[in-house]
This record gives structure tokens, sequence and C-alpha cells, in this order.
């Protein structure tokens, strides 16, 4: 061994431990499989400045881009019964709660209220990385105090979701959140208030058959996969190939399933004009009626 390697390299080594290298300061995007500084990314609001492809959000970063200069407040939401079934598969329902939470500090959903584009609106937000954003007694629970305060503030409801659809550990009463939450958005109806739904990737299930397929407008993002079976089920079940696409937003605008499908920099600029075009506001010209025509004039 000569002395390059006996002395020199321990001691360069000595000067650059693995410790003081941070391993978060590079992702990579799995469009593209570029490398994207952290720092370039969260500017960009986590969406790939190479190809667009937009990275997956957790609620409290949804409600910091929505809200005008990311204020906001959250509201307590009721408790439930954390474990009504007492579900136990590989591991105890309770544990995966438990593991959930501590890892995203949050449940499934967060309700926030605040302003777009100076005027007042509540959001709900999924997180997917909750238990796959899944809809249990907890999530329908938000949804409907969500609305409610909506109601009683008179302002739009706003629904973020990202989710795999029913929360299979709690059984027929995830399935019960389908009807709840549609009940939800008719008393945002009876009071006239608007309600728009912005799709993210993924929006699948018992979601997607219920409250997010109900919106008085209905926004994606680029490329979200939107629908209520996988692919695979489908392909599986029709013995066929689906087209390129299937089940992506930009396929769902081409056939008149969704509305708009909205760049994430642009979704805050573009709530605030709907929210500006479904108010009911009085004219802002002069009404002037119409005064009868003489009766001589009137056809016979």
């Amino acid at each position: 061994m000569s002395w390059l390697e006996r002395f020199a390299r321990p001691k360069v080594r000595g000067f650059f431990r693995k410790d003081d290298i941070p391993q978060d300061l590079w992702e990579k995007c799995p469009a593209c499989e570029q490398m994207i500084f952290h720092r370039e990314l969260e500017n960009n609001q986590r969406v790939c400045p190479h190809c667009d492809h937009h990275f997956r959000l957790d609620a409290v970063k949804r409600l910091d881009y929505l809200f005008d200069d990311g204020e906001y407040q959250t509201i307590e939401l009721p408790k439930v019964a954390s474990d009504p079934l007492r579900f136990r598969d590989r591991k105890r329902y309770q544990d995966r709660l438990r593991d959930a939470r501590s890892e995203t500090n949050q449940d499934a959903v967060v309700v926030a209220h605040g302003t777009i584009g100076g005027q007042s609106a509540v959001i709900a937000a999924f997180d997917f990385a909750f238990l796959g954003g899944s809809m249990g007694v907890a999530a329908g629970e938000a949804l409907l105090s969500g609305a409610r305060l909506a109601v009683l503030q008179d302002s739009a409801f706003i629904v973020v979701p990202a989710s795999g659809g029913a929360r299979m550990q709690e059984g027929t009463l995830s399935l019960m959140q389908m009807a709840r939450t549609t009940v939800a958005v008719d008393e945002l109806k009876e009071a006239h208030l608007p309600y728009i739904v912005v799709l993210t990737n993924p929006t699948t299930g018992g979601v997607t058959a219920s409250f997010a397929m109900l919106g008085d407008v209905a926004i994606a993002e680029p490329g979200a996969v939107i629908g209520f079976a996988g692919t695979r089920v489908i392909e599986d079940t029709i013995r066929e190939k689906l087209p390129e696409g299937f089940q992506r937003a930009e396929h769902l605008l081409e056939h008149g399933m969704i509305d708009m499908v909205v760049r994430r920099q642009d979704l805050r600029a573009s709530l605030s004009r709907l929210i500006s075009l479904l108010r009911d506001t009085p004219p802002t010209a002069q009404v002037v009626a119409l005064n009868p025509a003489p009766a001589n004039d009137q056809p016979e």
C-alpha cells in the first residue's frame, strides 16, 4: 500500500464525513427520472421543472399554496370511534392509525378556512400519506363539518381529494360516508354556495363515486389518475386493452368528465375567478324596466 493510500486518503476523507452531507438535497422525478434540487422543487410548488410532473402534496402544503399568503385557520374536528369493528389483519387497525398519525401529525382530512383572492373559503384537503387518504368515519365527519362551516360563514367550499377510496378496516361504516358526504353537498346547494372539487393524483374508489364528482366545477391537476376501479381490474373484467392515458385528467377532460385541467401554479387564481363567478352577486349596472308598447302598436 502506497503512502497516498495509507496517509493522504484518510486525511482527505476526514474533512468530508458522511454525517455532514444532507440526504434530502435532491429528489428524483418519478416521471422523467431527472434529479431536482430540493429548493428548486419547493419553489416550483413541487412540480418537476423538466417534465411538469406534479408531485403529491400533503394536506398542509396544499393549504399553504391555496390560501392567500398561506394564512388560514384549521378547525377541530369531531371525535369519532377510532376502531369500531376492532379490525385486525397482519396488524391491528389501532396500531395502523397510531403509526399514520405519528408520521403525518394529522388525520386523513384537514379542514381550514381563510381567503382565496380576498374571498372567504373553506377547504377540506386529503392527505394520501395517511393510509392512502382513505375515507372512514373521521373523513366523513370532516367533510360534513367543513360544509356546515361554509354554510355558517357564507363561504365557498373546496374539497381536494387524494384518496384510494373507502377504508376497508371500517367496513360498512366507511361506505356509509358516501351517503353522508352527498348530504353535505346537498346542504351547500340548498344554501346556494359554490362547491368546487380539485381532483388530484389519485382520486379513486368510493371517493370518486360520491362527493368528488358532485362539484359545481370539477378541476383536475395535470396527469392525475381519476376513476373508480383500477386499470388492471377493468381490463381483467372486460378482457380488453384500455386506451392510452385512460383515467388520466387529460383523457377525462377530452371526454367531458371534468371541466378543467389546471397547473398547480395557476390553481389559486383559477379558484378565485370561479368563486367570483359562482357567487350570487347583484348586477353592477342599473336595471331599466322596459315600457310596454302602446295598445295601438300591438299586432292583431
